[in-house]
């Protein structure tokens, strides 16, 4: 049976929260949240492979895609308020059970939802997404600079984080094939960076991205303590974030899944038809391991 996407909005905290959804809503729910400066778009590959068998959710959060894009000076563009705004989202949906499927933005928001209510939580999926202050590359450099002093370094910073150089790099890092890649991605990407406002937003809500780097070890405590069931995803020409960090999220759960895959950043550019064969094993297998479980 073929499921239809829906676009959808929902009122969220007063906000208009955008989503895609498809897929029986009986099925295993899939949570999708994106990157940087994506939004639920990124996930059409996985709707188009995966809505025969999972319920498939993927909002955009404030200031993305066509959700709302409430005023920097009276929102908080902050980590911990997409989190609270996500996880009222995931109530008033009715989502009490869920994977979770975290690519970039997504880890830091994704991993304060799992933290304050992990009973959600049936497995998580990272996708080029860090929580280890190691896998941050050399290109934050800039961005350090600009979070110990914003004032002296915000212009660096957007040219650093929103130009169209670096959109396009986020997609096709150092990878030797770029004509593979369809370069609407990031001109559509950057079409959506340069709208009013959206230096202001993005450059808030990064400034705030220094959080997740101070909660990295709560992160890393939690995944030591819980060994949730897990699937690290990354492409390996990948420039956003050290090549390294997938080895890390074993050292913190050597039970989990580990794939570097031939495909950079937004790894569905390239590898969606891997990627979805993953989700599909680990998804039906963490579910199999979850019912072991209660019957033993």
């Amino acid at each position: 049976m073929t499921y239809p996407t829906f676009s959808r909005t929902i009122q969220i905290d007063g906000l208009s929260i955008f989503y895609r959804e498809a897929g029986a809503k009986d099925a295993p729910t899939l949570l999708l949240l994106h990157g940087l400066p994506s939004s639920s778009r990124m996930f059409e590959p996985l709707f188009a492979r995966l809505s025969d068998r999972y319920h498939l959710v993927a909002p955009d959060y404030p200031g993305f895609g066509h959700s709302d894009w409430p005023d920097p000076k009276t929102f908080a563009y902050t980590f911990d308020h997409y989190a609270e705004i996500m996880n009222h989202f995931t109530e008033t949906l009715g989502l009490s059970r869920y994977t979770l499927y975290m690519q970039d933005y997504g880890g830091p928001v994704g991993f304060r939802m799992a933290l304050t209510h992990p009973e959600r939580i049936e497995a998580l999926i990272v996708q080029d997404a860090v929580s280890h202050n190691e896998g941050l590359g050399a290109n934050w450099k800039t961005r350090r600079a600009f979070w110990s002093d914003r004032t002296a370094n915000e212009s660096a910073l957007r040219t650093n984080l929103l130009s169209l150089s670096t959109t396009r790099t986020r997609h096709v890092g150092n990878d030797p094939n770029p004509e593979r890649y369809d370069p609407d991605l990031w001109t559509d990407e950057f079409h959506f960076l340069s709208q009013p406002g959206q230096a202001e937003i993005q450059s808030d809500l990064f400034y705030d991205y220094r959080t997740n780097v101070d909660s990295y070890p709560k992160w890393q405590a939690w995944m030591r303590e819980k060994q949730p069931r897990l699937l690290v995803i990354w492409g390996k020409y990948d420039l956003s974030f050290d090549l390294g960090e997938p080895e890390r999220y074993r050292a913190d759960v050597p039970g989990a899944e580990v794939h570097v895959l031939d495909a950079g950043h937004f790894a569905l550019d390239t590898a969606a038809d891997e990627i979805a064969a993953l989700v599909q094993d680990f998804v039906g297998s963490s579910r199999r391991d979850l019912v072991s479980r209660r019957v033993g």
